[in-house]
């Protein structure tokens, strides 16, 4: 067989090769390094509830009673005395000793895209600067390498937005999320819709009629291939091919790939989730955490059909806030219950946030509109002293009264809760060094546990 002959049917092989394995864990691929990371010990997990479109403070965690800016809803008492939250969500209500509000967020974008990108990021857009989302931020940090299961998770997130602000960036396409789930679109709250299914890991297993000998025996042959094109080829992008293909197969072949399987909880504990594609995502989010995945990320995009922007309320706001936070309540509290009946909530911080608030004024459309000025995020579970809220705003919600908090003051905030050095470093794309949070950033101390 000449030379020439050779290498045709290799090509050949290698195409059946990535045919059988190249598309089975496409979205996890490009998550994967161009270089091999230190390995660190593990500290705490993290689990971002993300409110696509931004919710509003004054119908969830600053209530405004006897405001003609307060709007419909009514607070209730809280387990911690003197803390009132939202009448739409009595389950969260009964674990405030665990949370944290900070109802003085301040920022001044009010544009999805901008304020998308600063809230995930901790910075605006800046000329040719890659900032990487705060998942792969903090997954480098918190993670293992080699384990069997990504270190970064996110499930169902909404990127139209801001694509940019769900990326590795400077980091590198190794600390990229593996996206569990359609990415963007809802999927209705009707009986017999098959949540499993919609946030499923794709082709977990070998293509149909191909079994684990003559498996091993195409990876064997990538092998071959990739170890010569890799002589002929040095570089990282050789390397994390490799890579790639290496951790997809340790992650189809280990145990832990168990934790995508739902059927194996109890269905009174699904239920109590919520039989939606949140809930059941808040509990596949627990799941991975109980696995040793330092960071997951669950996006609550829209109830029911509606498939616009979630929390992006110009219209009916009071309608479909009601709507959102009856999923959002007791896949929160349950979170939160179960992470704590297992042992897991004091090492797991949960972050909850959307990209910016509502305005106090209600809109002729029974609307509240982008509002950056003054508005609320939640920190609770692992490294945080909860029950106890951050900051004041004005009477008619309207500007934040005390103790200020920007985007890097919150970072810097989960940084110190995790145990991090805000101060360490990592080189961009450009060369310029980046620092985990700013210098300038104040921490809230006083929730730091």
């Amino acid at each position: 067989m000449t030379d020439r002959a050779r290498l045709t049917r290799r090509d050949l092989i290698k195409l059946s090769a990535c045919g059988a394995f190249g598309s089975s864990m496409s979205r996890w691929l490009p998550a994967l390094a161009n270089e091999v990371s230190k390995s660190t010990d593990r500290r705490r997990s993290v689990i971002l509830l993300w409110m696509t479109g931004g919710p509003p403070q004054t119908d969830t965690f600053d209530m405004k009673p006897g405001h003609e800016n307060g709007g419909q809803f009514k607070p209730i008492d809280t387990s911690v005395p003197g803390i009132q939250i939202c009448e739409h969500l009595p389950q969260v209500a009964k674990l405030m000793q665990h949370c944290a509000p900070i109802r003085s967020m301040s920022t001044k974008e009010g544009d999805h895209t901008r304020a998308t990108y600063l809230l995930r990021t901790g910075n605006l857009p800046q000329g040719p600067i890659d900032y990487p989302t705060l998942g792969s931020l903090f997954s480098k940090e918190l993670g293992k390498e080699n384990s069997d299961l990504p270190n970064f998770v996110a499930v169902a997130p909404y990127t139209q937005f801001s694509p940019a602000a769900y990326g590795p960036g400077f980091l590198g396409p190794k600390f990229a999320p593996l996206v569990v789930g359609d990415a963007n679109r809802v999927v209705a709250n009707t009986p017999g819709t098959n949540y499993d299914q919609s946030l499923a890991v794709k082709n977990l297993s070998l293509p149909q009629g191909i079994n684990v000998e003559r498996a091993d025996a195409r990876l064997s042959l990538l092998g071959d291939l990739e170890s010569d094109f890799a002589t002929q080829r040095p570089g990282l992008n050789s390397e994390s091919h490799q890579s790639a293909y290496a951790a997809a197969v340790r992650m189809m072949r280990s145990e832990a790939v168990k934790a995508f399987n739902l059927d194996d909880e109890d269905a009174k504990l699904r239920d109590a989730y919520g039989r939606n594609q949140f809930g059941q995502a808040c509990l596949l989010a627990r799941r991975l955490v109980e696995r040793g995945v330092p960071f997951v990320e669950v996006s609550l995009n829209g109830v029911g059909n509606n498939q616009t922007f979630a929390w992006d309320t110009h219209a009916q706001n009071f309608t479909s806030v009601k709507s959102l936070l009856g999923v959002l309540d007791p896949a929160w509290a349950t979170l939160m219950s179960d992470l704590k009946d297992r042992g897991l909530l004091d090492s797991t911080m949960i972050v909850w946030m959307g990209e910016f608030g509502r305005t106090p004024k209600i809109n002729p459309q029974m609307g509240r509109d982008h509002f950056p000025n003054a508005w609320s995020s939640v920190l609770c579970g692992g490294g945080i002293k909860g029950g106890q809220v951050v900051g004041k705003t004005s009477d008619d919600g309207m500007k934040v009264d005390d103790r200020p908090v920007s985007v890097q003051d919150l970072f810097a905030t989960m940084c110190k809760g995790l145990g991090l050095d805000s101060m360490k470093q990592n080189v961009s794309n450009v060369g310029r060094p980046i620092r985990l949070a700013d210098p300038a950033a104040k921490p809230i101390t006083e929730i730091v546990g």
